[in-house]
C-alpha cells in the first residue's frame, strides 16, 4: 500500500479539506507538514460542517492518528481554541488522537503583532497575509532564535530563551515605533499554557517511522497551494513555507522515499485570496457568478476570493515543481449552466506566447492569457458519483484539462459532501 501526499496545485482553496477527509477513511495516520493556522479547511460530514485551520483533517474521524509535524508553526493558544470548538461539536480529542512534533516552532503573540504592524504599514509591499504571525515565526525559526514545543518542558531555562529572542524583537519594535515586549509577562503566559500543550508532544519522526514499519497508511496533508510556495510560487506574494510535496518529507521527519503518490487538488476554475498577479482573473459578471456559485470566501479570514477561468499553464507548472502524479478535480458543478467555458493555454508577453509563468512579479503582472473556448453544458454535475451521470461536454472539459496539464484526473469531486466523489484510481493503491 502507498503513502499519499496531498497538495494544492493553485493558490490554495482548492478543496483539500474534503479530499483529505475522504482519503482519511482509508488512512491510518494523517500528517500536517507545513504552514500554520492561516490555512482553512471546511469538512462536511453527515450534514455537519467542521472548520479547521491548524488541526489535520483526519482529527474528526474515530480511530485515526493526527500528527502536526515539525514543518508546521504552532500557535498554542489558537490550537487549544480549535480543539475546544471541535469538542463542543462532539469530537473527542486527546493525546491518543493528536501528536505534535517536539521540534515544531511556536507562534507567539509578538509574532501576530509584528505581522499586523507590517501588513497595515503604508510602506513596503502588501502581501495579503492573514496577520496570524506565520511569517514572523518562520523568520525566527530560520534565524535560530525561535521557541519550540520542547522548550515548554524546561521552565527554568524558558526566561533566558525568551530574553534572547526579545533582544532581536524589541530592537525591531523600537525601530517600528512600538512598545517593547514584556519578557516576564510572555514567560508567564508560556508557563501557564505549557501543561495543556505538553501532553500532545512527541518525537514525530520516530512515531512516523514506527507507523511506516507497521505498514500503516500515511496521508500527508498540505496547506495553501503550490503557487504560494516560498521558492516556486508567485514571489513575493507567497506564504512563508514550502508548500510543494517535497516538504511533506522535510516537514514530518521522513525521507522522500516514504511518499509514493502525490495527489494535486485542483479547482475546475481558478481563485486567489490576497495580493499578487492573477492572469485569468475576471472582474466582470462571469467572475462574480463563479464567486457566488462557488461560495468563494476564505475559511480563516472571510475575505472574498478573486475568481477566473481555469489556468492550465499554472497547473501544469505546479505539477512539475510539486511532483504531482495524480489530480483530484474539484468544484466542477460551479461551471454548470455556462454557455461556454474557457481554459488558459498560454500567455502573451511582448509579442511572444509563453507556456510558463515568468519568475518575476513585474513580468507576471504583464502577461495576458491566451484562451481556448469550449462549449458549456446546461445539465447539472452536482452530486454525480459516476462518469455516466456527467454531461458529455463536462467529460470533454475534464479530458481536455488532462491533456493540457499532462497529468491524469483520477478523482473528481462534485459537491462538498464526502460521498459525492468519482474515483478512477485509489491513491493508496501502489
Amino acid at each position: 500500500m502507498a503513502n499519499v501526499a496531498v497538495v494544492g496545485s493553485q493558490w490554495g482553496d482548492e478543496g483539500k479539506g474534503k479530499i483529505v477527509d475522504w482519503l482519511s477513511e482509508r488512512a491510518d495516520v494523517v500528517v500536517r507538514f507545513q504552514g500554520g493556522h492561516n490555512a482553512g479547511h471546511t469538512l462536511v460530514i453527515d450534514g455537519v460542517t467542521y472548520k479547521l485551520s491548524l488541526l489535520p483533517s483526519g482529527v474528526v474521524r474515530e480511530g485515526k492518528l493526527s500528527v502536526i509535524g515539525n514543518g508546521v508553526v504552532v500557535d498554542p493558544w489558537a490550537l487549544l481554541d480549535e480543539i475546544g470548538r471541535l469538542r463542543e461539536q462532539g469530537v473527542k480529542i486527546g493525546p491518543e488522537r493528536l501528536r505534535i512534533a517536539e521540534n515544531a516552532t511556536l507562534i507567539l503573540p509578538l509574532h501576530r503583532e509584528l505581522d499586523e504592524i507590517r501588513e497595515n504599514s503604508n510602506s513596503g509591499t502588501k502581501i495579503g497575509t492573514t496577520k496570524r504571525g506565520i511569517g514572523p515565526a518562520y523568520e525566527d525559526k530560520v534565524g535560530r532564535r525561535a521557541l519550540r514545543v520542547m522548550d515548554l518542558m524546561d521552565l527554568d531555562a524558558l526566561a533566558d530563551k525568551v530574553e534572547k529572542m526579545l533582544a532581536h524583537h524589541n530592537a525591531l519594535r523600537r525601530g517600528l515605533g512600538q512598545e517593547p515586549v514584556d519578557g516576564e509577562k510572555l514567560t508567564a503566559q508560556l508557563k501557564e499554557i505549557a501543561p495543556e500543550i505538553l501532553p500532545y508532544m512527541d518525537s514525530v519522526w520516530r512515531l512516523l517511522d514506527g507507523e511506516r514499519r507497521k505498514g500503516s497508511r500515511i496521508l500527508f496533508e498540505g496547506a495553501q497551494g503550490t503557487l504560494l510556495d516560498i521558492d516556486h510560487g508567485t514571489y513575493p506574494y507567497v506564504t512563508s513555507s514550502n508548500t510543494v510535496s517535497a516538504q511533506a518529507a522535510t516537514g514530518s521527519g521522513m525521507g522522500p522515499a516514504a511518499i509514493d503518490t502525490v495527489l494535486g487538488i485542483t479547482k475546475a476554475y481558478t481563485t486567489r485570496v490576497g495580493e499578487g498577479p492573477f492572469p485569468t482573473e475576471l472582474d466582470d459578471e462571469v467572475g462574480q457568478r463563479l464567486g457566488e456559485r462557488g461560495r468563494e470566501f476564505g475559511v480563516v479570514t472571510g475575505r472574498k476570493r478573486r475568481c477566473g477561468w481555469f489556468d492550465a499553464v499554472l497547473v501544469r507548472q505546479a505539477i512539475k515543481t510539486s511532483g504531482i502524479t495524480d489530480v483530484a478535480l474539484t468544484k466542477l458543478d460551479v461551471l454548470d449552466g455556462f454557455d461556454e467555458v474557457k481554459i488558459c493555454t498560454g500567455y502573451r508577453l511582448d509579442g511572444q506566447v509563453l507556456d510558463y509563468l515568468p519568475g518575476g512579479a513585474a513580468l507576471q503582472a504583464r502577461v495576458e492569457p491566451v484562451y481556448e473556448t469550449l462549449e458549456g453544458w446546461q445539465e447539472t454535475t452536482f452530486g454525480a458519483r459516476t462518469w455516466g451521470e456527467l454531461p458529455a461536454q463536462a467529460i470533454k472539459y475534464v479530458r481536455h484539462i488532462e491533456e493540457l496539464i499532462e497529468c491524469p484526473v483520477t478523482l473528481l469531486s462534485t459537491s462538498p459532501e464526502r460521498e459525492d466523489t468519482i474515483l478512477m484510481k485509489d491513491p493508496f493503491e501502489d
